[in-house]
């Protein structure tokens, strides 16, 4: 059974923005007292208006992970593609930023042809 600070997943989904926001961290408190930007806002009401099973494809990574978004699948952009993220309650309180890298780890290959003195002799592919 899944408890958020001592409170179930259903306690937290029938809290209002006000409440959720002393539960939280401090800067997802921060964001909430401060108000949501337009995009964020625009994202938080294609949520509400969309299927459940529908992927929601979005820009908007500094949106909160709030407790109706549980069970949702959203697809965020890294800055090249999205990538799709199934939302699970362990997530709130988090940004959408967070689950979706805009980095990958490029593994070097071996030098070229010419780099250097030793490369000079190695066989052409």
């Amino acid at each position: 059974e899944f408890s958020y600070r001592g409170r179930s997943l259903a306690d937290l989904k029938g809290m209002s923005l006000e409440e959720l926001a002393t539960v939280l961290p401090a800067r997802a408190r921060r964001s909430i007292r401060r108000g949501f930007n337009t995009e964020t806002l625009r994202f938080l009401d294609r949520m509400r208006s969309t299927p459940v099973e529908k992927v929601i494809r979005t820009h908007c990574r500094d949106a909160l992970i709030l407790p109706e978004h549980v069970g949702r699948r959203v697809a965020v952009h890294t800055g090249k593609e999205f990538k799709e993220i199934e939302v699970r309650p362990e997530m709130i309180g988090h940004y959408l930023g967070e689950f979706s890298i805009t980095r990958r780890f490029e593994k070097h290959s071996g030098p070229g042809v010419g780099a250097t003195r030793s490369s000079k002799f190695m066989p052409l592919k």
